[in-house]
């Protein structure tokens, strides 16, 4: 009594299965496997920070406004415009940025390693031009500290919003400092290893940060014309919102992103945090959850 037919699939594995497949990829369930299941130690201990944050579903919304936020320098914007399928292949460089954090955050050290190996070959590789004719190297310590920043602000500010369980103000700069040690290994020279800190760094970029055409572009791809059938987009419009709200107010108008702040308190706020939670349902497993 109450049990679905044997023939029915579980909505909630349905659901969450699904949400994991994208933005795992079809090697999800393997490299699942591998980063939490392999012995051996690991960078970051269970109690630590960063296994809360990036294990929660606030990640959806930190994570895009994290790269609007990054879009905003221009560099870093022309490297992504110039050397990334996120236009091409928007799902596999999710896939692709998804799976690091994982293995960073959660899998054995050597295999971290190893994957932040990877990702630092990459940006040896990826020089260029931007057509006001400023050249970048994705490897300029510089460039990597904003988005490296830029990420650890976006993810802690969605954490606190919308995270199951906030962190107080000691472990929001354990967060800080247990993404430091990410930062450092992939290059950044004195990472902020505190909330105060990384306050300070963000601020310190603000002169050199300004909306171009490719930035704007960005915004209207991720925002209005996501690739998902259209039934997802109704969920996706309203993470969608709440990242943009993530955004400093100068931050938003510099990308032409409209706001209301009453509407955000009154409406996209409790939208977004009831979509989190729906997520969060879907992909914990229910003998988890209990």
């Amino acid at each position: 009594m109450g049990l679905l037919p044997a023939d029915r699939p579980d909505p909630r594995a349905w659901l969450g299965g699904l949400i994991f497949s994208r933005v795992a990829g079809p090697e999800g369930p393997a490299n699942r496997a591998r980063i939490h299941e392999t012995p051996g130690p690991r960078w970051f201990g269970p109690d630590r920070p960063v296994r809360r944050v990036h294990g929660d579903a606030s990640m959806f919304i930190g994570g895009l406004s994290a790269l609007l936020l990054q879009s905003l320098h221009p560099l870093a914007m022309a490297a992504v415009s110039a050397h990334s399928g996120f236009r091409s292949d928007p799902w596999g460089r999710l896939q692709r940025t998804s799976t690091f954090l994982a293995v960073t955050t959660y899998g054995p050290a050597d295999a971290a390693q190893q994957a932040v190996d990877r990702v630092r070959a990459v940006h040896e590789r990826v020089r260029g031009t931007t057509p006001a004719g400023q050249e970048y190297h994705a490897a300029d310590p510089h460039l990597l500290c904003w988005v490296h920043i830029a990420e650890a602000d976006s993810f802690l500010r969605a954490h606190q919003r919308y995270g199951s369980h906030p962190l107080d103000a000691a472990g929001c700069d354990g967060y800080v400092a247990d993404m430091a040690r990410i930062a450092t290994a992939l290059g950044v020279p004195d990472p902020p290893v505190t909330r105060e800190g990384l306050d300070r760094r963000l601020a310190a970029y603000r002169d050199e940060l300004r909306a171009t055409a490719e930035a704007r572009s960005t915004a209207r791809f991720l925002l209005l014309n996501p690739p998902l059938p259209l039934p997802a987009r109704v969920p996706y419009g309203v993470l969608a919102a709440n990242a943009v709200s993530l955004l400093p107010g100068w931050a938003s108008r510099a990308l032409g992103l409209p706001r209301l702040r009453p509407a955000e308190q009154l409406c996209v706020r409790p939208l977004g945090a009831a979509v989190t939670a729906g997520i969060r349902w879907a992909m914990t497993p229910p003998r988890e959850a209990a």
